[in-house]
């Protein structure tokens, strides 16, 4: 099988430990053994979008590594933990609670192209070693900022002092609009009016590279508050939306009934944000060989070529010459 399978990933369970469930459903569904990867490492406290890459698509999983991200997460101001979310131990605290009003005023300056330092508990290497187990080691550790983009910032539920929110447990309430996920029951709603927050929700459309654990500290300090993530969910990754992912129930039943080709998407669904290359049999002819492609009237970019529905390469376009960028052997 070559392919993707999209799980919605559980909490607790870490991206590894997604892919050997999926190798094995492979196994005990006997399908042939084939490369199974990743598409973007999901922390064990979030959930949502996990791409699991099957066979030639593994190819593309660097790729999905650098594509853009759309999160749900919240916020809770009073306390900043070292890991900067649930699962640390608190090394600051504030009796400052913002109102919406302020939130509205703040979230402008998280938008666009940002320069962001990378959370202590991070995979990010520091002269060759894990942040994070430096940190967990009891060392400090100082990371670099880098330049993210935070492409859209918005509210999408918010709760009160001493009202209720929507939690992990409890899946935020469909909008009026059906845009998305609205306002929890009595909470502030879209930061509207002077009441102080407990904690705040939003959604961020985010680049590579972005942590949302450092996002939701900045946005608590610019406040004049501190803060950590208490929910975190990822609701698309690329091209690959909640919409068409799969619980791990569904994945161990679809593998009982020999029939994960039922729920494995086709490689080119990773691709689904790139034009498509119709090939004659002697450009893919070529293009296998590892030859260049000239005088092919294409826009400069990236193309998926395609000999029929067949895959034959990941290209790149450029003053009329086609090269190959990942070539699949289908």
């Amino acid at each position: 099988m070559h392919g993707w399978i999209l799980l919605d990933k559980p909490l607790g369970l870490g991206s590894t430990q997604g892919v050997s469930a999926v190798k094995r459903a492979l196994r005990e569904g006997g399908y042939a053994k084939v490369k199974v990867g990743h598409g973007g490492t999901l922390d064990p406290l979030a959930t949502g979008v996990l791409p699991i890459a099957l066979g030639e698509a593994t190819k593309l999983a660097g790729r999905m590594l650098d594509s853009d991200k759309v999160y749900d997460f919240t916020i809770r101001f009073g306390v900043e933990t070292d890991t900067l979310d649930a699962e640390g131990k608190g090394v600051a605290e504030s009796e400052v609670r913002p109102t919406g009003a302020q939130l509205e005023a703040v979230l402008p300056r998280f938008t666009g192209p940002i320069e962001q330092v990378p959370p202590a508990y991070s995979a990010l290497k520091v002269d060759g070693e894990r942040a994070y187990d430096l940190a967990r080691a009891g060392e400090t550790v100082v990371l670099k900022s880098r330049a993210v983009t935070i492409y859209e910032l918005e509210v999408v539920a918010a709760s009160e002092i001493g009202r209720p929110h929507p939690s992990a447990a409890s899946p935020l309430p469909p909008s009026p609009d059906g845009r998305g996920k609205g306002p929890a029951a009595g909470g502030g709603g879209k930061g509207e009016g002077d009441e102080h927050l407990q904690q705040i929700t939003l959604r961020a459309h985010v680049s590579k590279g972005t942590y949302i654990r450092s996002l939701a500290r900045d946005v608590a300090r610019a406040l004049g508050t501190v803060g950590h993530v208490s929910y975190l969910r990822r609701i698309k990754a690329g091209p690959f939306t909640l919409d068409q992912a799969i619980s791990l129930d569904s994945l161990a039943d679809a593998a009982k009934e020999r029939r994960l080709e039922d729920i494995c998407l086709p490689l080119r669904a990773g691709l689904d944000d790139i034009p498509a290359l119709p090939l004659t049999p002697d450009q893919a002819g070529l293009l296998r060989q590892g030859r260049v492609l000239i005088g092919i009237a294409v826009h400069d970019g990236l193309h998926f070529a395609l000999l029929g529905d067949l895959p034959v390469a990941l290209v790149e376009a450029e003053a009329g010459s086609i090269r190959v960028v990942r070539g699949f052997n289908l």
